[in-house]
């Protein structure tokens, strides 16, 4: 049996408009930013926000958000780890956002993609 799946791992949720993250236990319950009271989104278990003042780093964040993706690396029991690409700038956003416009691809798929030029036929 794996090691890891008797293990309960806190998971980070983010409100971006106030540019804020936290770690809380992965049960389901809305969990409300500290700041401005809203409810915070999920960002899965390997986020790593970027500094408040990185306006395009949080731009990039709101992209990956909004598109349902979220910051994973994890297998499902946690013992392996294959961390998936997400847009780090707001720059990358508008490339991957740009290359799905011409190759007819959904936004996440771009997203998600480590190289957006891969989409294209």
């Amino acid at each position: 049996m794996c090691r890891y799946a008797e293990s309960t791992y806190k998971v980070h949720y983010v409100c971006v408009p106030c540019r804020r993250s936290g770690k809380h236990a992965w049960d389901g319950a809305e969990h409300l930013c500290p700041g401005c009271r809203r409810p915070m989104a999920f960002a899965g278990h390997d986020f790593a926000a970027p500094p408040r003042r990185d306006g395009s780093g949080w731009a990039a964040v709101a992209a990956v958000v909004e598109a349902g993706l979220r910051y994973e690396g994890f297998e499902p029991c946690g013992c392996g780890r294959a961390p998936e690409f997400r847009p780090r700038t707001a720059a990358q956003v508008r490339a991957r956002r740009r290359v799905a416009r011409r190759a007819g691809v959904s936004e996440a798929a771009a997203l998600a993609a480590r190289d957006p030029h891969d989409l294209v036929d």
